[in-house]
């Protein structure tokens, strides 16, 4: 265990994010300190909430420093521990670095995981914290009801598939958008979506909505912003719940803000938005259920996985020009036995 291999973010990005935002290099083994674990990482999650942490924005978690390693979601297997409450062999998913060795002090968000025959990399994906922010969102601030029209802009994302599934579940009409026709076809003829469109292709935002939810919107699902999010107010019904997850389309360009917004309060309309780790206290009712939806193939999911660490900063670009299908994972390590 002589070499390592990290991530280093070494510049901010103006306008769009590319690969020179970071570094690959060697690095020296760690050694882990009294209290700490050595482990080995082995999967990685790449989320949109990361484009922000590289500007110096006011948000809800600290930017990046520059020369910082980089770090979010991850799992890994530990080597060595000089914890009491950890031996070598266990799994722990947590914020890691992008490193294929670290060391970590237990505690905050790493937690243990047990084996429940489900694969490791479903730990970041369909049972990890994208689908969590789905159940959240929806059934905290949406709290949809049969027969309602739910509208979910980014429908084959990690977080937004799960949204629209679960709102298929909970008697809505589901509508979704996506960036290409597999993705739409996805939605429709395998998640089963009441209506789906490529927003790439379709002459505006404003007409697909018209079209696709002709009586209004009830619960908008909302991870773009933007135009995406400024049709949607348009079409609002009156009670309606806007679910403020993200707003992808901002991430890399900074564009003029919403226009027409009255129609919150003549509509009384309900926009909030909200954070998954506040609400780390409904991950028990959320495994539960999503446990059963699993089993009774109420749910599906897609995801890809790139392998190698060299490959996360170009994955990370493609993130944010939708070249990913489903969950976004890297593979950086062979799983444990």
């Amino acid at each position: 265990m002589s070499q390592n291999t990290i991530v280093r973010f070494v510049k901010r990005p103006q306008g769009f994010v590319d690969e020179s935002s970071f570094a690959i290099e060697p690095a020296l083994m760690p050694q882990a300190a009294d209290g700490q674990i050595l482990l080995r990482n082995f999967y990685h999650s790449l989320d949109p909430y990361m484009r922000p942490r590289m500007t110096e924005m006011d948000s809800y978690i600290a930017p990046f420093d520059v020369g910082q390693i980089m770090e979010g979601g991850g799992i890994g297997v530990v080597v060595e521990s000089r914890h009491p409450d950890y031996k070598p062999g266990d799994v722990v998913r947590g914020m890691l670095q992008w490193a294929e060795y670290q060391t970590a002090m237990p505690g905050g968000f790493m937690r243990k995981l047990e084996s429940s025959g489900a694969a490791w990399k479903d730990y970041l994906g369909v049972l990890g914290s994208a689908s969590l922010t789905a159940y959240v969102g929806l059934t905290l601030i949406g709290q949809p009801k049969a027969g309602e029209t739910l509208y979910v802009s980014a429908a084959s994302g990690a977080v937004g598939s799960i949204a629209a599934q679960i709102g298929k579940i909970m008697g809505c009409r589901v509508v979704g958008s996506a960036g290409t026709d597999d993705k739409i076809a996805w939605l429709r003829d395998e998640l089963g979506l009441d209506a789906a469109f490529n927003y790439r292709t379709v002459a505006s935002m404003d007409t697909a909505l018209a079209a696709h939810c002709p009586e209004g919107i009830d619960i908008d699902f909302e991870n773009v912003g933007g135009e995406t999010l400024q049709s949607v107010l348009d079409r609002i019904r009156p009670h309606g719940r806007i679910i403020m997850c993200g707003a992808i389309s901002e991430y890399n360009t900074a564009g003029p803000g919403l226009k027409r917004i009255f129609r919150i309060v003549s509509h009384k309309v309900r926009m909030q938005g909200f954070i998954v780790s506040e609400h780390f206290d409904m991950m028990p009712a959320f495994s539960a259920a999503m446990t059963g939806w699993l089993k009774n193939g109420k749910i599906k999911y897609r995801e890809t996985v790139i392998e190698g660490i060299e490959n996360m900063p170009k994955a990370l670009v493609g993130l944010f020009r939708g070249e990913n299908f489903g969950k976004l994972l890297v593979k950086v390590g062979p799983e444990p036995n």
